[in-house]
């Protein structure tokens, strides 16, 4: 973030999956606008420790915290151990997910388990305890809402993605995970929206990138003629946990260079 612009000065975020890609965008975003942000790790705790190191050597708060957020146990460990460490939870930025791809006649019980259960479970479970940190504390004069939650999902909650039909099938659950908990919850003062990337330069994707053939290739689906960076959805999140986005909830922003206006469709289809 650029200037001295801090909108969340005195709150505490829960990023999940922010110990590389998208994850680290968003809690580097964060920490930079003011938040004590909890980087979530599965595994690589020394990436963690490393984001955390400078974080706190540029004077920002973090702290790192490991738990798989598909496993219900681990999850409520992290949140008390957060709420330990720092105080309380103020905003959950639920990034955390991994694609386990293949055909669907190929496709085994166990890739389609694993990336239901880490990409859409693990967003119910880290939402419902979020939830209960928020009704349990009650307002902070940090912030007009009671809580933030950001669920990441993908331009695959709308774009069919065929020989990917576990990812795709979770990103399209979190749309309607995401919209269920932003109408329950909007008469609580807990907002809930959704970043969908389009596509961003990060490890899970490296394949997509790293060549100048797959590049070109890429970027015929991005309409603004870029790949995107993870601070490009770090920026997002940020708006999405301030006050500026008061009367924002049940919304996804997608942030992927036009990728769903179907560049396909310019020149006729």
């Amino acid at each position: 973030m650029a200037g001295n612009y801090r909108p969340l000065d005195n709150q505490v975020a829960i990023v999940t999956g922010a110990n590389s890609g998208i994850g680290e965008g968003i809690a580097r975003c964060m920490a930079s606008a003011g938040a004590t942000v909890a980087i979530n790790y599965v595994a690589n705790p020394e990436a963690a420790q490393k984001i955390v190191k400078d974080i706190t050597g540029k004077g920002g708060k973090a702290i790192a915290v490991q738990a798989d957020v598909s496993n219900e146990e681990q999850v409520q460990k992290m949140f008390k151990e957060v709420c330990s460490a720092v105080g309380t939870v103020d905003i959950l930025v639920n990034n955390a997910g991994l694609q386990k791809d293949a055909p669907i006649a190929e496709m085994t019980l166990a890739q389609w388990n694993t990336v239901i259960g880490v990409n859409l479970t693990g967003q119910f479970l880290c939402a419902r305890e979020a939830v209960r940190v928020f009704l349990k504390r009650g307002m902070r004069p940090v912030s007009r809402a009671l809580g933030k939650i950001i669920c990441v999902s993908s331009v695959h909650e709308c774009i069919p993605w065929g020989g990917h039909c576990n990812y795709a099938s979770s990103k399209g659950g979190i749309l309607m995970l995401m919209k269920s908990l932003a109408q329950e919850l909007a008469d609580k003062k807990i907002r809930v929206n959704s970043i969908g990337p389009g596509a961003i330069q990060t490890p899970i994707n490296r394949s997509a990138w790293e060549t100048p053939a797959a590049m070109k290739e890429l970027l015929t689906l991005i309409p603004d003629g870029r790949i995107g960076v993870p601070e490009d959805i770090g920026r997002v999140a940020v708006f999405l946990a301030s006050d500026d986005s008061d009367y924002i909830t049940g919304q996804t922003i997608f942030v992927d260079g036009g990728m769903t206006l179907y560049p396909g469709f310019a020149t006729g289809g």
